[in-house]
């Protein structure tokens, strides 16, 4: 590969994560048109990686290209698809989190994120992209750990869909979804398969309540 090719390359993965950033921050909200000559200038870069850029976040589903040609735009997750992706995650990741204590896993990782779990109930709160990324990275180890590259490529699909509804737009669920990742990363580490799902699938479903009641509040 000529260095010409893997420096766009370079660009156009840059590009993606700039954009992937602004979507999941809620910088561009549902329904935000990604035109690439205003996103080439706003970004300081030519139109190219722009355009990869999008191809790249269609296929992971956070943007939407319409029929005939039209502006791609940031995708829209409905009520209906945000629970159907929940119900989706409750039978994915508990099994997944049975699968991960039932292997012999290397404790390390799952130390580490017990560690700052503890430092963010301790501390201060990390900042809303912060611990979104954490959350994603924690269910994500879950499902590396529980041996299936399928399991952890659908998880980390429907995790992004949820960022994209939520964007922490619950903070209430801030202190009771640590005390649940911790009961999680627990039940793995005593090996204990029925502890760890039972607490998986609970976490999952206090956070479809929580949508639920938020939804209720505004409407």
């Amino acid at each position: 590969m000529s260095l010409k090719s893997t420096t766009a390359q370079t660009l156009g993965q840059s590009v993606h994560d700039r954009l992937k950033a602004m979507i999941l921050a809620g910088e561009l909200p549902a329904g935000t048109p990604l035109q690439e000559k205003l996103f080439a200038e706003r970004l300081g870069v030519s139109r190219t990686p722009v355009r990869e850029a999008v191809a790249k976040l269609t296929s992971e589903g956070l943007v939407t290209r319409n029929g005939g040609g039209g502006v791609p735009t940031v995708s829209r997750i409905s009520v209906t698809e945000i629970m159907e992706i929940l119900h989706v995650r409750r039978l994915l990741e508990g099994e997944t989190a049975r699968q991960a204590a039932g292997v012999n896993v290397s404790p390390e990782p799952f130390l580490a994120m017990r560690k700052r779990l503890a430092q963010y109930l301790e501390g201060e709160r990390p900042s809303v992209a912060d611990y979104a990324q954490f959350d994603e990275d924690f269910h994500t180890l879950i499902a590396r750990t529980a041996g299936s590259a399928l399991l952890t490529d659908l998880v980390k699909g429907l995790k992004l869909k949820t960022r994209i509804f939520d964007n922490g737009s619950i903070p209430e669920r801030f202190e009771p979804g640590c005390h649940e990742h911790i009961a999680i990363v627990d039940a793995i580490l005593a090996r204990d398969p029925q502890r760890a799902e039972a607490a998986m699938l609970r976490h999952i479903d206090n956070a479809r309540a929580a949508i639920l009641g938020h939804l209720s509040r505004l409407f």
